[in-house]
């Protein structure tokens, strides 16, 4: 049996309201901008995932595909691309960012 990546991401994306996909863990990032995208989601305050996808070359490889983006970091808030480390770091500068994971991350009404 094939492993279906894009359907193993898509279901990742949509079960989590706030998911990262970094090189390493929160507690030991393996990149400059995956350190410094999951601080900045930790300032915010708000639970997240991780994927590690350094762990799993395919998933490394299928998100970049999914997103359409070629870097990782790569953030979802809401089953939608934010991106990567530059523009997570100019949201949460301009006080966007933590209004959006937390909008997200909030239980439904």
């Amino acid at each position: 049996m094939s492993r279906d990546v894009q359907a193993e991401i898509d279901q990742l994306v949509k079960a989590n309201p706030v998911v990262l996909f970094m090189k390493g863990t929160p507690s030991f990032p393996m990149c400059g901008f995956s350190a410094q995208t999951s601080s900045i989601l930790q300032a915010c305050g708000v639970p997240y995932e991780t994927v590690n996808v350094l762990a799993d070359p395919d998933l490394r490889e299928g998100v970049k595909l999914y997103g359409s983006w070629p870097t990782i970091p790569q953030l979802y808030v809401g089953g939608k691309l934010v991106g990567g480390c530059d523009i997570t770091r100019e949201l949460y500068q301009r006080g966007e960012l933590e209004p959006m994971i937390k909008a997200a991350a909030a239980p439904p009404a």
